[in-house]
């Protein structure tokens, strides 16, 4: 036996080949693969950052980072979570560890008006400038990812274009069978009347729509192809399965969306890389008691103040606008000479797309204008976080 590589083979969209040549009989078996890095449009797509938590009852971006859920229509709160990926199963086998997973409540309403969705959202220059040529019919990006329900249903879900006049290409996970993971994979065109600006705003969107009601869907809705968007029309009417079983679960992993006809194995990226992107759009500064939050401080000339200047980690998308802490005056403390506890919690002062300035607040701390001031943590888990999510 021996083994010839190969830089490319034409048509196949591969990007490296072993073919290997059996001297005997003169067969040829040919190890395709694609070993590019930054492949993978998607940040954290294998579920490993959770900065904000692990779970929550609230919508919006709360736990797995650059994931959300959405949705209106609710008789008791859906949770979203960061869950874990069981031994034994495929996805677990490929290497994946966690898993964004979405579940129902007591839901007892008409569900036409309902709607639950998950979403990543991504920058309009990371899709303009990813090689797709996304006005040809004939260039293709593929979206590929692991997916679970507790219940036995076929999901809708679409592709939301949103510069110009917003296109949506809807798609279907096929019927799933019951707590099995799937591995969906979709190749999607370009289309002459998509327009993605090449700037920092959104302007590409992934939805998987758990469940929505008539309100959103049509029933001559057409699968796998673009047309203009409108709310009555995202996808073809649902089954209410998921929506009316108590406590049903939906979880996705190893999202992949990348440029090409052809889905590559999931490009696995460190943890440590995976942090810094997330933390391009949410950075969390986390310390325990007595340890020092990053950045250099001053006393201000109030007697009052000290101001915290804390460079970012990484250039965020673009400059925050407010600060979130543990909300508690407590956790927040102030050093020099001696330690003294502020009375209030740290509150957002300016910030650059590369660092935040924010205050320190302890009535008449006795520093003298611009002396050198350490800010500490007074508790365990405490933060001081910004975000700069789409």
């Amino acid at each position: 036996m021996s083994e010839i590589k190969v830089n490319s083979i034409k048509g196949v969209g591969a990007t490296n080949a072993a073919i290997t040549v059996n001297n005997t009989d003169g067969t040829c078996t040919a190890n395709i693969t694609n070993n590019l890095s930054n492949r993978n449009l998607i940040i954290n797509g294998a579920m490993q950052l959770a900065q904000r938590g692990t779970s929550s009852t609230s919508s919006g971006y709360q736990t797995v980072d650059r994931i959300i859920h959405t949705g209106t229509g609710w008789d008791a709160a859906m949770t979203q979570s960061q869950s874990d990926v069981a031994s034994g199963t495929t996805p677990y086998t490929l290497g994946f560890r966690k898993a964004f997973k979405v579940q129902n409540g007591n839901q007892t309403r008409d569900p036409a008006a309902s709607e639950l969705g998950i979403r990543y959202s991504i920058e309009a220059q990371d899709v303009a400038n990813s090689g797709w040529n996304y006005t040809s019919a004939s260039s293709f990006i593929t979206l590929s990812f692991w997916v679970k329900s507790s219940v036995a249903q076929n999901f809708y879900g679409y592709l939301l274009t949103l510069d110009g006049t917003m296109q949506r290409y809807a798609f279907e996970t096929g019927s799933l069978t019951a707590d099995t993971w799937t591995k969906v994979t979709k190749t999607i065109p370009g289309n002459s009347n998509i327009t993605i600006d090449n700037d920092i705003n959104e302007g590409f969107r992934i939805e998987w729509r758990v469940f929505q009601g008539t309100d959103f869907t049509a029933s001559g809705t057409a699968l796998n192809t673009w047309a203009a968007f409108a709310s009555g029309t995202r996808a073809p009417d649902q089954a209410t399965t998921w929506f009316s079983t108590n406590n049903a679960t939906f979880e996705i992993t190893g999202v992949q969306l990348e440029v090409g006809s052809v889905a590559t194995d999931f490009e696995h990226r460190s943890f440590g890389d995976e942090l810094l992107k997330c933390q391009r759009y949410y950075y969390k500064n986390t310390v325990n008691n007595n340890e020092h939050f990053n950045g250099m401080a001053m006393a201000d000339v109030d007697g009052n103040s000290i101001e915290l200047s804390s460079p970012f980690p990484t250039t965020m998308r673009n400059a925050p606008s407010a600060l979130e802490q543990t909300g508690t005056a407590s956790d927040y403390k102030i050093r020099r000479s001696s330690t003294q506890t502020c009375t209030s919690v740290p509150t957002f002062g300016s910030a650059t797309t590369d660092q935040l300035q924010c205050r320190f607040t302890k009535s008449s701390h006795g520093y003298g204008d611009g002396s050198a001031v350490r800010c500490i943590g007074g508790g365990s888990g405490v933060y001081l976080a910004v975000s700069a999510e789409l």
